[in-house]
């Protein structure tokens, strides 16, 4: 068995280590050397389809590469893929750099919202008895912003940050529920729980994610995906962030539209009260 994967060498600890799998496993390890930057994109199944075998051996196979698993793998792989180098020789200085590349972002972000789904997804939000968040890490912010702006217009959500929080809410849901999950790969295990006992409870699964195949996506009645985007090494996924919160802010414009605007009008005066001089 091969040591941890370190995220710097995915692809030189699968060819160390390729030639010690059986066939059906070492089949695995080709299609991921011959492909690196197809493989991040791909689900579980079509890497087996490629290698021809099952979804099984590739787990097997990514386990004994010293990978947790798909998921992990894919991961590593995505952090190990070049910048474009057009990133790389962007002229201008910093402040040009990180503008163009948040532009190029959102470009990609544009074209890779499916809009019936978005449509979808705000029918849901607008009339669902009870909607809980969950995201956690890097994708919490994002989705802690849009569940205040859902209250503003007049859809009161639940979004507790707490790990436990979220099951806890998830497991009281019901049908005409709806769950509202946020995750950059897809893949975060506390989120995936908590979707999982939402959609045990009967609830509706809408989700956000940066990849059109995950498997939080596998686990949505309504899934919408932003592209992956930015430097693939960075801890924090910041561009694709960008995405996601400007796919939030348009979800929550879909679902003000299927509300009543008296709502939005109360809560301006929330806001109006709370920016008013104070007299003693």
């Amino acid at each position: 068995m091969p040591p941890s994967a370190a995220p710097s060498s995915a692809l030189a600890l699968i060819r160390a280590f390729a030639a010690t799998l059986g066939q059906s496993e070492g089949a695995v390890a080709r299609v991921i050397l011959d492909r690196p930057a197809d493989v991040p994109q791909w689900s579980t199944q079509e890497l087996a389809t490629a290698a021809g075998t099952s979804t099984a051996t590739v787990i097997r196979a990514c386990q004994r590469l010293g990978f947790r698993g798909f998921q992990h793998l894919r991961l590593e792989l995505a952090r190990e893929l070049p910048a474009p180098s057009s990133d790389e020789h962007a002229p201008g200085d910093s402040i040009d750099r990180m503008f163009e590349s948040a532009r190029a972002a959102l470009r990609v972000g544009q074209r890779s919202i499916d809009r019936t789904a978005l449509t979808d997804a705000a029918a849901l939000l607008a009339r669902a008895s009870r909607v809980v968040c969950a995201a956690n890490g890097f994708s919490a912010p994002p989705l802690q912003d849009a569940a205040m702006r859902l209250t503003t217009v007049g859809r009161p959500v639940e979004a507790p940050l707490d790990i436990l929080a979220q099951q806890f809410a998830a497991h009281s849901l019901n049908e005409g529920d709806v769950c509202l999950a946020l995750s950059h790969s897809g893949a975060n295990a506390h989120t995936l729980a908590t979707v999982r006992a939402a959609r045990k409870r009967g609830a509706r699964i809408i989700t956000l994610c940066s990849y059109e195949r995950a498997p939080l996506v596998e686990l949505s009645d309504v899934a919408l995906s932003t592209g992956a985007v930015g430097t693939h090494h960075a801890v924090d996924p910041f561009f694709s962030r960008l995405g996601h919160s400007v796919l939030l802010q348009t979800l929550i414009a879909e679902v003000a539209g299927l509300r009543s605007t008296a709502d939005a009008f109360d809560m301006r005066e929330v806001v109006a009260d709370a920016l008013a001089d104070s007299h003693p």
